[in-house]
């Protein structure tokens, strides 16, 4: 019997599925690891406690699941967050830490870089938003501000290159990684020598480009020997996380969008066109030949509920998190949608899409003497939900959405998902088994390996049986509250700029 393992490198941690040959999954497993954001705008992971926690939870996958049924391990197929950048030396050794894409030192770059001719050209190019979770301003930001790490960096990867060059000695980066590091030309699929020279580096600094269904090789015999695999199994460099759930929601053709919510969050759509936009708001990642990934992106998704619960939940085991959100959960159904006029921007962590401002900061609107904790509660969720509304609702200014389905841990909670689709006004489907972005890279590995004859094929025998329809008095209420949370996003503007610099000067003297 022949089996598919997908790992997933995402942002708090590694996601590991085994699926038979039909797409029914044997096992899964998860490891985590933390973020350390030891500067203001700083967020960054240790990519050798990744690569350990990686290989820990593989090959606990394997003793418990693959290797006492006596499967034969047919693909590992890859996939991971976008945005990483990680600089190693000439012997592949990493020069720090690996940056995220929530890290934000590169605003004042992005900023100027967005607002030039240059930015406009390099968008239409790469279809990457100028932004400082792009690697291509992360660079040049070394290069202006750590000098000595620039000099001695042999190459900058992306934490999934990182990885698989561990293991096989191949440094390798796929189309997908490779489009949203706003340094591949999407169209002639090669580096973009304007990126290039903003960046101040050349090709052979970046790993080699390779199709999403590219072999990486075979892994060091060590590993091998390790982990009881084969010398022909195969390892696929495979895509990002978004495409991936893109597709293990079937999502292909018009008409169809799909709604992650994990830690982050993203409305996307797929298709043959690259979406253009004036305003530089939407990202265009490519999969595979003329098949884009367009949508738009937001820092903020279940991250921040988590943030919230671990300020304000109730707690019974310390490390109990889960069931902590399941009790704030309860307690903001008790709550009339829309919060009884509480209002919450969820910008901790800046803002991607549709404002791609890095210095958007949360705030609590509309407070009065009768609100409660569990009013702050729903808010919260509210506010992430609606941010998400924001991104479909600007896509809905390129695409005819007909029909949404959602993915991600946060976004399949049944209360989040009632309310995306109250607050889009349409019908919501769902997967029985929620974890669209391991099943996308099923698809994948699965057409590589012919059972499928292409992923339009793969697409098609995706079931979204699970339906939530939408409560149109509902529906009324977040459309109103919606316009107020839409325009206080754009009146802080100017605040979002002063807090910040007021931050960073005190930051600066409280150090010094």
């Amino acid at each position: 019997m022949k089996c598919i393992i997908t790992i997933e490198l995402g942002t708090n941690g590694i996601r590991m599925f085994a699926y038979d040959l039909d797409g029914k999954v044997i096992g899964s497993m998860r490891g985590y690891y933390p973020t350390f954001h030891t500067e203001p705008d700083h967020s960054e992971q240790d990519p050798e406690q990744i690569f350990i926690t990686t290989l820990y939870v593989l090959k606990n996958i394997l003793n418990e699941y693959i290797h006492p049924k006596k499967y034969k391990v047919a693909s590992i197929c890859f996939c991971a967050s976008m945005h990483s950048v990680l600089a190693v030396d000439k012997n592949g050794n990493p020069l720090g830490n690996a940056i995220t894409w929530a890290d934000n030192r590169a605003k004042k770059e992005a900023q100027e870089l967005r607002r030039s001719e240059l930015g406009k050209k390099l968008y239409a190019a790469t279809g990457t938003p100028i932004h400082p979770m792009s690697p291509l301003v992360k660079i040049a930001w070394i290069r202006e501000h750590d000098a000595g790490r620039f000099k001695q960096t042999s190459k900058f990867l992306a934490i999934k290159s990182y990885i698989i060059h561990q293991l096989t000695g191949e440094y390798m980066i796929d189309y997908s990684i490779a489009s949203a590091t706003g340094l591949m030309n999407i169209h002639t699929i090669k580096w973009e020598t304007d990126a290039l020279q903003y960046a101040g580096i050349t090709a052979s600094k970046l790993p080699g480009l390779a199709p999403v269904f590219t072999s990486a090789g075979k892994l060091k015999k060590a590993y091998q020997q390790s982990l009881r695999l084969p010398a022909d199994t195969k390892i696929l460099i495979g895509s990002s996380d978004g495409c991936l759930a893109t597709l293990g929601d079937g999502v292909k053709g018009e008409g169809k969008a799909t709604i992650t919510i994990e830690d982050s969050g993203a409305v996307r759509v797929m298709g043959p066109a690259v979406l253009k936009d004036d305003k530089m708001r939407f990202f265009n990642y490519l999969l595979t030949d003329n098949c884009y990934v367009s949508g738009g992106p937001t820092n903020n998704g279940g991250n921040i509920f988590e943030w919230f619960t671990r300020q304000f939940g109730d707690f019974t085991n310390p490390f109990d998190i889960e069931n902590s959100i399941g009790q704030l959960m309860e307690e903001a159904s008790k709550v009339p949608a829309g919060s009884d006029g509480l209002l919450f921007l969820p910008y901790l962590l800046g803002e991607r899409a549709p404002i791609w401002n890095a210095n958007a900061r949360g705030a609590y609107f509309g407070l009065n003497i009768k609100h409660e904790r569990k009013h702050f509660v729903r808010a919260t969720i509210e506010g992430i939900m609606y941010e998400i509304y924001s991104i479909g609702k600007t896509l809905g200014e390129q695409r005819n959405i007909k029909s949404l389905s959602v993915n991600g841990g946060f976004g399949t909670i049944p209360f989040c998902t009632q309310l995306i689709a109250d607050l889009f006004n349409k019908p919501v489907r769902l997967r029985r088994q929620f974890h669209s972005v391991s099943f996308g890279a099923f698809l994948l590995s699965a057409t590589e390996m012919g059972i499928y004859k292409s992923l339009d094929d793969a697409a098609k025998t995706v079931e979204l049986p699970d339906v939530y329809k939408p409560n149109k008095q509902h529906h009324a209420i977040y459309a109103d509250y919606f316009t107020i949370f839409e325009k206080l996003s754009a009146k802080l503007f100017d605040e979002f700029e002063a807090i910040d610099e007021l931050q960073h000067k005190y930051a600066v003297k409280l150090t010094s």
